[in-house]
């Protein structure tokens, strides 16, 4: 396929293009496991472990050291299970028209930028729907943009996140949510005011500060959540405070993944990490707050932005360049660079052929929600 360049010969256009780049919060909030030295083959998984909650015993003097409870590290796997590439060709033609005006460095500069916004954009916003469809609870109201008044959402999810154990004093946790959210809370007089915030950014650059110890960024991969179809459904069974597997019967219609639940009774927000399937539906760690009787009713939440919020070691994004054949591929060249947006690192390679070039920037992802209790939806 020929490259479309005729905007770009020297007698009509004049380069002065500027790359776009859409708002990206939801990866440099997580952690970035990338080794460009390390190739790896679609479906290899990368290892993690994960200790599991110490259990307190009393203290009995005696002449014989105690033996201690056993200890067990659980292995957690990471899929690179996604490949993504983009390929723009040149001809010698095409290098030759652009170089009597813009200058083939220039646009392939920008090309590449587009390559990496284009793949950093689709790793946005699969991470994003994923941390949403794996969080532990939601808090706010579906449909309604928060912040339309002042900042209390982010102290009713801080509390969220802290009730459930995540550390809230290193600095690594961050709501992330779109413009629209991020829009209302730049209009909040009180963060305006030099004199409350402590600073002027916000009102003279648009930098939206930490609050509350967390840090506040915005995402244009932030998606919307359609519900299931579930109505009249009850409990089946008595359920104790932890439990995330709920029995339920007698209702009709889909409970989804990423659904927000609540049960008659309980004011927290449920937020659903499997859907219903054999009568039971799952629930995100911690699990329930409050305790359960047997028939009590569940309602499914309305439609919802999923804005997030998340502790960096919740969320782990791995990469890795692709696994080449023994004596390499056709590439005459190959680097590895790191989108400086985003943070994340591809490869671009050069393919030469008859009369024809071919660069590619390419990568291999996956990506896993760690900790569903230390991540968070706040309703939109």
């Amino acid at each position: 396929m020929a490259n479309v360049l005729t905007d770009l010969a020297a007698d009509i256009y004049k380069a002065a293009d500027i790359v776009g780049r859409e708002l990206v919060g939801v990866i440099p909030s997580a952690t970035i496991n990338s080794d460009a030295t390390a190739r790896a083959a679609q479906g290899d998984t990368i290892r993690s472990f994960a200790t599991r909650n110490a259990t307190v015993t009393t203290v009995s003097p005696s002449m014989t050291i105690p033996e201690g409870t056993d200890q067990t590290v659980d292995n957690k796997t990471m899929a690179l299970s996604t490949t993504a590439s983009v390929q723009i060709p040149w001809t010698g033609e095409d290098m030759k028209h652009v170089n009597n005006g813009a200058g083939f460095e220039t646009i392939y500069g920008d090309q590449i930028q587009q390559a990496m916004r284009a793949i950093s954009n689709q790793i946005e916003a699969e991470v994003a729907a994923d941390v949403a469809k794996n969080a532990s609870r939601a808090f706010g109201i579906a449909g309604t943009t928060p912040f339309a008044n002042n900042f209390a959402e982010v102290a009713e999810i801080r509390q969220i996140l802290v009730d459930n154990g995540m550390p809230s004093n290193d600095g690594m946790a961050s709501i992330v949510m779109n413009s629209v959210a991020g829009t209302n809370l730049r209009q909040l007089a009180s963060l305006q005011s030099v004199n409350q915030a402590g600073s002027s950014d916000l009102l003279r650059q648009g930098t939206l500060l930490d609050l509350q110890g967390l840090m506040i960024k915005e995402s244009a991969g932030i998606s919307s959540h359609t519900k299931g179809t579930g109505a009249s459904y009850i409990t089946d069974g008595t359920y104790a405070v932890g439990a995330t597997a709920i029995t339920v019967d007698g209702g009709t219609g889909t409970i989804l993944a990423g659904d927000v639940i609540t049960f008659a009774g309980d004011t927290n927000k449920y937020v659903v990490t499997g859907a219903l399937a054999g009568g039971v539906v799952t629930i995100g760690a911690t699990g329930l707050r409050e305790a359960l009787d047997d028939g009590v009713a569940l309602t499914v939440g309305d439609n919802f932005t999923a804005n997030v919020a998340f502790h960096k070691a919740a969320v782990e994004i791995g990469m890795r360049p692709m696994a080449q054949p023994a004596g390499g591929d056709a590439a005459v060249d190959r680097l590895t660079v790191q989108d400086p947006i985003s943070g994340l690192v591809f490869e671009v390679a050069a393919y030469k052929g008859y009369n024809k070039a071919m660069f590619d920037v390419s990568c291999l992802y996956g990506y896993k929600v760690w900790k569903p209790d230390f991540a968070a939806v706040l309703l939109g």
